[in-house]
């Protein structure tokens, strides 16, 4: 049996522990522009971390393992790159030459019929008709530039005509006249043209010129910056992964390591769904979108795919948002076409519901619906599109905190104890009875 620790030592040990959480929460708000790489090596290493394992199995060390894992993960990102990239650059610009005609289409036929559809379900369908237009005055062949009339009051209106302007001279003082016709230039006039404009533009406004390059190149670096910093940083946690678990353990009082050791493996239970899970959940749905689409010849197929993959890592509004665009490119073609694509989404989202959220994710990260809203709508308020990507899993932590805690205090069971939590992990004390896996599953995370 272990002994409790000295109570000399337990109020110093709260201090320092209260301490220590103020000011990594001081230093994360004050440096959280630059926290970026640290979050997205957190997600690399936690995503790669199986794989490193699996060759790591392989008597392979544990440097060349994640080196073979980094090799193999970019080199399939870059094949899928290399392929898709050109037909999505392709189908974009065919997008943008159209879009000026859908919009056409949208506002001069859909939303009349709309309209009109609206106004009949209001009971009104035996409104009279709208006034006609006035008839168009007979054409002149004699040109006139202007016309006064006379109104009923006595007033005088001057009707100007086509390619006539009314220029002020002088105070009081207007002159009709015609509007010079422009000169048609032919194309070296035209090529000359612009390219005088386009230097006095340069000339004139040479500071704005450079300040937007410097914004792209600084873009650029950055985003290169990032992507090797966050490899790098991956990398480093992967290799030292056990000596990070094991410096956070130590901070724990020896009677309560079994407890930090059951909270990683809730923790690991549900981030490994929600992260994990819902990474090979939005490669399926972009699978099976992509095959839908194809079949149901629909426009942009490629695009509309790609976008219901990525969309799919924001649960419940990703997909309802992912659905708009497909089905409403597919009533541009036919409602034959609108129908069968939403049918074929509503299967998809019925096959993840019903059994790729049950076998991939699993009761273990399963967070209430109302949770899941909340924080996707805080996450989304309080910093945008990463806050709504980053929402749930944020959520899952909390919810691993508050379970464990409710435990650990109240003595009340975790509601998710039916749920296999995971071995044990090397050096760490073996879980309680209660806690422990009947039916042997390994953890799966860090």
């Amino acid at each position: 049996m272990i002994a409790a620790p000295p109570p000399a030592l337990v109020w110093p040990r709260r201090l320092f522990l209260a301490l220590s959480a103020i000011a990594t929460v001081v230093v994360i708000v004050a440096a959280r522009a630059v926290l970026l790489p640290f979050v997205l090596a957190l997600v690399v290493a936690y995503v790669l971390t199986p794989s490193v394992r699996r060759v790591e199995r392989r008597r392979i060390p544990r440097w060349i393992s994640i080196l073979v894992v980094y090799a193999l993960s970019l080199g399939v990102m870059g094949a899928f790159v290399s392929v898709i990239v050109p037909r999505l650059v392709l189908e974009g610009r065919s997008l943008a030459h159209e879009w000026p005609k859908l919009t056409r289409t949208a506002r001069d036929e859909w939303l009349p019929a709309l309209d009109a559809k609206i106004s009949s379900w209001q009971g009104s369908p035996d409104a009279p008709p709208p006034a006609a237009a006035p008839p168009a005055p007979p054409v002149d062949d004699k040109f006139v530039p202007f016309r006064v009339v006379k109104n009923a009051d006595g007033s005088m209106n001057v009707e100007v005509s086509d390619g006539i302007q009314v220029r002020e001279v002088r105070e009081r003082v207007w002159q009709i006249e015609q509007i010079p016709e422009k000169k048609r230039l032919s194309s070296g006039a035209m090529l000359e043209q612009a390219f005088d404009k386009a230097t006095a533009y340069l000339s004139h406004n040479a500071f704005e010129v450079l300040k937007v390059g410097q914004v792209i190149v600084g873009a650029v670096s950055r985003g290169i910056f990032n992507l090797f910093m966050t490899l790098m940083l991956g990398a480093y946690i992967i290799l030292t992964h056990e000596r990070i678990l094991g410096f956070f353990r130590e901070l724990w009082a020896v009677p309560a390591q079994p407890s930090f050791d059951r909270f990683l493996r809730r923790l690991d239970r549900g981030l490994s769904g929600v992260v994990r899970g819902q990474l090979l959940i939005c490669f399926v749905n972009g699978v099976l979108s992509a095959i839908g689409f194809w079949l149901f010849d629909l426009k942009y197929w490629p695009i509309l795919a790609v976008v219901a993959a990525v969309m799919s890592l924001i649960p419940i509004f990703g997909s309802i948002l992912s659905s708009i665009p497909a089905v409403a490119i597919g009533l541009t073609q036919s409602p034959a076409t609108a129908f069968g694509v939403l049918a074929w989404i509503l299967g998809i989202h019925q096959l993840e519901a019903n059994f790729l959220n049950p076998k991939i994710i699993g009761d273990a990260a399963k967070i209430h619906p109302v949770l899941v809203v909340f924080s996707l709508l805080a996450g989304e308020h309080f910093l945008g599109i990463t806050g709504a990507l980053f929402a749930v899993p944020v959520m899952s932590i909390a919810q691993t905190v508050f379970l464990h805690f409710r435990e650990s205090t109240l003595g009340l069971a975790d509601p998710l104890a039916s749920v296999a939590i995971g071995a044990v992990r090397p050096g760490s004390a073996p879980p309680p009875a209660a806690d422990r896996d009947p039916a042997g599953a390994g953890g799966a995370g860090v």
